[in-house]
Parts: structure tokens; sequence; C-alpha cells
């Protein structure tokens, strides 16, 4: 049996984040997931600047190798399209400068950022990873918790574990009690494509809020070599609701809009379209228990209005982290203590994802929505606070604050 003070299962961005905080804090750990690296994952792709700012707040060395990856298209922002056809060009940072500023948003495949944080890990003097191995078995002791695979081939003593293996984690459903509710879950498809038109010269990402999408979205994200991942993102209740086709809307969409038909006119499919699902972080729950944290997908994090939970994934695993290096340290890892991590969470990322949820809840109404990007056209006050929602996460509170909106209003 392997004994370790922390076992982290999953090593995806939260939980590569989790192991890699613990590494530059000293603590030894060991990370389990299912497949073996590289691996591809069905994603949209984008890394907002929340996404190097994680990774410097763990260590910067890390960021300045973000930076140099080759298998990335650097990103300056993101533009929202409204029902209209308003369209609202957001920087990740105000006031950029592409031809002496570092980008800090970025588009990369799945397939190679994972992997690029599985190096990482492989070069941590206290993470050991292991490959290719699913935990299946998760049994509480007095003093910890034992891990097996199916077969028990594999097992692990911890004193506490880290839960970071995605969507679909049983131990989120089983043992921390978080089922899929179609009104605080997405569903979207993807495909990667060659020789789309009209992209954006510093490449931003595109969201399309089309009224016959409406409460979902067509995305648009520019990637190396001249491909783009193009999907659509819609909330479970609404999939049902209207007994939509995802993979037929998004093909429809592409081949009739007036828009898009002319932009993909000599697009090529690279992909085959693929399916997803994506747990929302619409709804506050409890995310701790006695000797165990949920970080990433696994905690629903995933952002209800642009669809993102790379930043957020990265933010709870390092997180997640600190807590465990405080319960060591204490030798507490009763139930009461670990809900410090559920409040830091909130603090961190709980004003957004209100936020958030709200705005997920106005593109139901398209004339409301319509008239948000139109305020935003002429209100750069607006523009760059929306901007602190994909860069620094300690501004996004000024966006729930009600003196903000009366500002907005009286600038129009």
């Amino acid at each position: 049996m392997t004994i370790t003070d922390v076992c982290i299962i999953g090593a995806g961005p939260g939980g590569a984040a989790a192991a890699l905080q613990l590494d530059r804090l000293g603590i030894s750990c060991v990370v389990v997931d299912k497949a073996v690296f590289p691996r591809d994952k069905v994603c949209g792709d984008g890394l907002s600047g929340k996404v190097i700012a994680g990774l410097n707040r763990i260590d910067p060395a890390i960021g300045k190798r973000l930076q140099a990856l080759t298998e990335k298209e650097n990103s300056w922002g993101v533009t929202f399209v409204a029902p209209g056809r308003t369209g609202m060009d957001v920087p990740y940072k105000p006031n950029y400068n592409p031809a002496a500023d570092a980008p800090i948003g970025f588009v990369c495949k799945r397939i190679h950022f994972d992997n690029f944080l599985v190096d990482e890990l492989k070069q941590c003097r206290h993470v050991q990873l292991i490959e290719g191995i699913s935990i299946d078995q998760y049994t509480p002791t007095p003093d910890g918790y034992e891990l097996s695979d199916a077969k028990g081939t594999l097992r692990i003593k911890a004193k506490l574990i880290i839960v970071a293996n995605g969507a679909h984690s049983a131990f989120t459903k089983d043992v921390a009690g978080i089922r899929m509710e179609p009104k605080h879950y997405a569903a979207g498809v993807r495909a990667y494509y060659s020789g789309v038109t009209g992209t954006h010269a510093h490449s931003y990402i595109e969201l399309h809020f089309l009224k016959n999408l409406l409460p979902g979205y067509l995305w648009i994200f520019p990637l190396p070599n001249g491909e783009a991942n193009v999907g659509i993102d819609m909330p479970s209740d609404a999939v049902r609701r209207r007994k939509v086709n995802l993979k037929a809307l998004m093909l429809e969409t592409l081949a009739n809009d007036p828009v898009f038909a002319e932009r993909f006119r000599n697009a090529q499919p690279v992909s085959a379209i693929e399916g997803y699902g994506l747990p929302l972080g619409s709804r506050k729950r409890r995310l701790s228990g006695e000797r165990w944290m949920l970080v990433g997908d696994a905690a629903f994090l995933i952002d209800p209005f642009t669809g993102e939970g790379i930043g957020n994934a990265i933010y709870s695993g390092g997180i997640a982290a600190k807590q465990a290096a405080q319960c060591l340290q204490s030798n507490d890892f009763s139930a009461e203590t670990m809900l410090a991590y559920d409040g830091n969470i909130q603090r961190v990322l709980g004003a957004e994802l209100r936020l958030s949820t709200k705005l997920q809840k106005l593109v139901r109404y398209p004339r409301l929505f319509n008239l948000l990007m139109k305020a935003g056209t002429r209100n750069k006050q607006l523009r760059d606070v929306i901007s602190s929602m994909f860069y620094e996460v300690d501004l996004r509170k000024k966006l729930t604050k009600p003196s903000f909106y009366i500002k907005l209003l009286l600038n129009r």
C-alpha cells in the first residue's frame, strides 16, 4: 500500500494545480489519473487570463513556461455578440499593447495544455504521478481514506484527498451528494474547423448569443495553424424543454445563418462533432467534508455565462492545496475545519459566479441583453470592468455593487 499525506484524484487543471501548489509548499502528494497523457478532452479550449494569473500565484516560472508553449494561439480578449448582432470587444487586459505586452489569454487544445501541466508535475520533487489507473473505491478510516482501483491492484492510504476527476466524478455524486440538475448544468458540442474567416486580428474568442440559440450561444475560438474550435453551449433544462439536437442545430446555424454561412463558405471540418457536459457554478454547494475537498469540474465551478472552467479549476486547486497544508500542520481534518475551504472559494470566486448566473439569466431576455451590449459599446468603464472578469478575480467585486450600475446608467 502506498502511504501519503495527500492523494489527488485527477491530473487535469484542478488536480495539477493542487499538486503544483503542494510541491511549492514542500508537501508530498500522490496524483492518480485514469488516463495516460497526452490525452484529449472535449472542451472549448479557451484559456482566459485567469489561467495564467492562477498559475503565477503558484509559481511565476510556470506562467513563463506556458507563455513559451508553441501549441497555443495567443488571444487578447473576447467578443460578445448580442441577439441583435451588436458586438462588444472586451480585452482580457485594459489598454493592452500587443507589440509590448505578453499575452495573458490563449486558445490551446486540451491534449496540449493538460499535457503541459502533467509535464510540470513530472518535474516536481514532491509529486508522485500514477497514470492509467482509475480510483473506484473510497473507504473512510479513522485516520484518512483508503483508495483503490476496482481490482485492488493499486492501494493508497491518505490523510486527506482532493477530488479533481471531472464532471462525472463518482465521489461528487456518491459521497458529496452533488448530482446533476438540468437548471445548473449545460450541454455542449464542439468540432475543429480549418479555413474559418473573419476572426479578430488579435485572436479574440467569440461568443455569439444568437436569438435561435438562446439561452445558449455559439463560440468560435481561433487556434494555431489556421484552425478554430467551434461549438454550441446551452443549459440542459432548455435542451430538454426544446428537445434540441445540438449537433444538428450547430450545423444548421453554420450553413444557413447569413453571417456564418459566409464565414464558413470555404471552411472544412477536421474532426467529428463531440459532446460534453458542463457542471455550472450557478448554485452554492458544500465542496468539502471530513478529509476531502472537491475542485474544478468535480466541484461544479464552471462559469454559468461564459462556460469557462479551466481558470476556476486552477484557482480552486491552489486554494485546496493551501487548505490541505493548514490541516496537516494542525492535524485537524474535521468537516468543520474543512469549511474554511468553502469559505475561500466563495471569497475568491463567489461574487463572479453569482454575477455570471445573473448574466446567464439575462440572455433569456434578448431586448435587455441587446441594451447591455449597446451600453458596453459606448461605456469604457463597463468594458474595463468586464475585462477584470477574465484577468483579476479580486476586481470582479465591482460588478456586484449597485453603485456601479447607477454610474453606468448615468453615464450612458
